[in-house]
This record gives structure tokens, sequence and C-alpha cells, in this order.
């Protein structure tokens, strides 16, 4: 269903296909997860294979970002597509979720950050 890259600080989610109501239980206890997971300061989505999200899918995105904030942690998305960039836009949940192009450039920008991680 999806790929988790788990290297400390920083773990990389990789959902498959959908992101929706059949989906979101089994996303949203991975993310869950990841952002609880001792060690971890930056858990980061990477949408690339995702085709598909609907409202389940952005609410479980939602509630992973306001976890991450409750434990000061780093929450972020990456190589979202254009379908969904919309979808992030008419919602403007594109305001709310720190977007990069894909996790390159997730990393790019925070090469300075990984040196104090």
């Amino acid at each position: 269903m999806q790929t988790l890259l788990a290297h400390k600080p920083i773990t990389v989610i990789r959902p498959l296909d959908y992101l929706n109501a059949a989906t979101c239980p089994e996303v949203g206890r991975q993310l869950a997860t990841a952002i609880a997971a001792p060690g971890v300061v930056a858990v980061l989505v990477d949408l690339a294979e995702v085709k598909f999200i609907d409202s389940a899918g952005l609410m479980a995105l939602v509630s992973a970002l306001k976890q991450a904030k409750k434990m000061g942690r780093r929450f972020s998305i990456c190589s979202v597509s254009p379908g969904i960039r919309m979808i992030l836009e008419l919602s403007q949940l594109d305001r709310v979720f720190e977007i990069f192009e894909n996790v390159d450039s997730f990393y790019a920008e925070n090469s300075c950050a990984n040196e104090h991680w």
C-alpha cells in the first residue's frame, strides 16, 4: 500500500495509488506512528505515486500535521501532481502545508538543518 523509509531523524512516507476513505485508516496509523517515533524530527509525505486524494485523504494529512505540530515535529509534503495541487489550492490547504517539489528539494533546502539532525 505504501512505502515507509525511516532514516532518522527524517521519515519519508510514500503512499501509493489512492489516498481515500478506504486507505486512510492505515495511512493515518502509519503517519501517527512515524510522527511519534523517538528521534524523528520531520516526516515528509512523498505523493509522487498518489493518483487520487479525496476529503478523507486530506483529513488524514491535516490530522498528521496537527499531531506533528503538537509534538514539535516538522510535517511536509512533496511531489504533488497538478491534480492534487489543484485540490489543495481549492481547499486552501496549499497555504497550510509546507510543500516541496520532490524529496531532493526537501533535503536541499534543509541541508543546513540536516547538520543539526
